[in-house]
């Protein structure tokens, strides 16, 4: 047993660790978003999958491309946005068939910032499954965030952090073996559990098993 039962404890730790890591890495889009949009993160797990649910995402369509023989006539992309804004407004196209630009679109149009963010991973009836913990009795990611963070430099960087602690996913396991890789962590000076972000310093969001 002394053999056999670490082996097990890593076994199903490594097994349920990737579903705690697939949710964390969803939390990390919708946060990266949500930054994008709002200027901050958020450490309200539950406003978080309200905008995911009711939110929208600004998205350029684009269709065709310039050729070799227009860019080389001084046109750009910028250039044929203008010139078939004006066509739309005026209703006159002639510019535009002049330049060979029928078939060129750039337009931006709103989506659902879930469909945008997910692709249909995800619906407005399951998304929120992703504040929760796997393997626990819904229990929630902790969120914190630090909106006071200021480089060396003056630069303001918002920043995030959202874990989950050992005793939550791996709570129904050997206690001896959980309580090892615990104190193991924390010897080392590592979070006991799996996180991404930092609220110390910027690392860019990346989670402790990267």
């Amino acid at each position: 047993m002394s053999v056999v039962t670490p082996i097990n404890f890593e076994n199903k730790r490594a097994e349920r660790e990737i579903k705690v890591v697939e949710h964390l890495v969803d939390i990390r889009t919708a946060q990266n978003e949500f930054r994008l949009q709002h200027g901050r993160y958020t450490d309200n797990l539950d406003s978080l999958v309200i905008w995911l649910q009711t939110g929208s995402k600004k998205e350029v369509v684009k269709e065709g491309a310039l050729t070799e023989k227009q860019l080389e006539a001084g046109l750009t992309e910028a250039k044929a946005v203008k010139m078939i804004e004006k066509a739309k407004k005026t209703g006159n196209y002639k510019e535009v068939k002049e330049n060979g630009l029928e078939g060129f679109v750039r337009d931006t149009i709103a989506s659902p910032v879930l469909d945008a963010l997910f692709h249909g991973k995800y619906t407005n009836e399951t998304i929120g499954d992703i504040i929760y913990i796997p393997y626990t009795d819904h229990i929630k990611f902790e969120a914190e965030v630090n909106d006071s963070y200021t480089t060396s430099q003056g630069i303001h960087i918002p920043l995030v952090e959202v874990r989950a602690h050992f005793n939550t996913y791996l709570g129904d396991l050997d206690d001896q073996e959980r309580v090892n890789l615990i104190d193991r962590e924390e010897q080392l000076f590592h979070y006991p559990g799996l996180k991404m972000g930092d609220v110390n310093e910027p690392n860019n969001n990346a989670g402790n098993w990267e």
